[in-house]
């Protein structure tokens, strides 16, 4: 069985990757109380950050690249199968995947 999306859910989707981009942007300059809130919003987008998150995870440095690491954490299980499938595709971030695997199943 496939997925269909609706126009609603696209709409939806493309809001939720407009969102996930500006609190990217913010993070430039914030001070910790600032990266703090931003974080919690992030996490609040659940599975539907995943995505997203992985692509900044690989694309990204610094900052972006640790809020994104802590977020798929928080976010927990869902992440797991997707951050699999990077460590699978990407040699080069293998480790970086299987250690937040680790870190999400307190395996560490």
């Amino acid at each position: 069985m496939q997925a269909v999306l609706t126009n609603g859910s696209i709409l939806e989707i493309n809001n939720i990757k407009s969102r996930l981009t500006s609190l990217f942007q913010e993070l430039e300059g914030a001070d910790n109380s600032q990266k703090s809130m931003i974080e919690n919003e992030i996490v609040s987008f659940g599975a539907d950050a995943i995505d997203f998150l992985i692509n900044k995870l690989t694309d990204s440095k610094g900052v972006q690249r640790g809020i994104s690491a802590m977020s798929l954490i928080r976010i927990g299980e869902a992440a797991i199968s997707p951050l699999k499938n990077l460590s699978d595709s990407n040699k080069n971030f293998s480790w970086v995947a299987n250690y937040i695997i680790q870190e999400i199943t307190g395996t560490i």
